[in-house]
């Protein structure tokens, strides 16, 4: 069973899965593999679905955690927090659903004309996610 304390890996795993079929689909439509592009694109999407459930959950219940390093990497931090949190709303209230829903309405150029904004910033997002999980709870690494 899970439990609470489980849950910022369990959100830094989804990240990363994320992250990486992200990748594998770009890969794979540059490769003119729609059915693979297709398919890691929908794992991308319930993971990150999941990780946004998971995520919600723990801070509802865990509230905030603050990060402990001092110095220089308190700006660095904080930079990749702003960063990571603003284009996460982005992504997830615009980006991602509208390139989904062009995708299942096959209207594939204006697809393909946001999923080159779509793609890069839901990477960084997941990439970022991990990096912050990594010096929230792993800090001085």
């Amino acid at each position: 069973m899970i439990s609470l304390s489980d849950l910022p890996t369990v959100n830094a795993t989804l990240n990363a899965t994320s992250a990486v079929f992200l990748g594998l689909g770009y890969g794979f439509i540059r490769q003119k593999r729609v059915t693979a592009h297709r398919a890691c694109m929908i794992v991308a999407t319930v993971v990150s679905v999941l990780f946004l459930i998971s995520y919600v959950t723990y801070h509802a219940h865990a509230g905030r955690k603050h990060f402990p390093g001092q110095g220089l990497a308190q700006p660095v931090y904080s930079t990749i927090l702003f960063t990571h949190t603003v284009l996460a709303m982005v992504v997830a209230l615009y980006l991602a659903p509208v390139t989904l829903v062009r995708a299942l309405r096959e209207r594939f150029d204006q697809h393909k004309r946001i999923a080159r904004w779509t793609l890069p910033i839901w990477f960084y997002v997941s990439v970022t996610g991990v990096i912050i999980y990594f010096m929230l709870y792993h800090y001085p690494f």
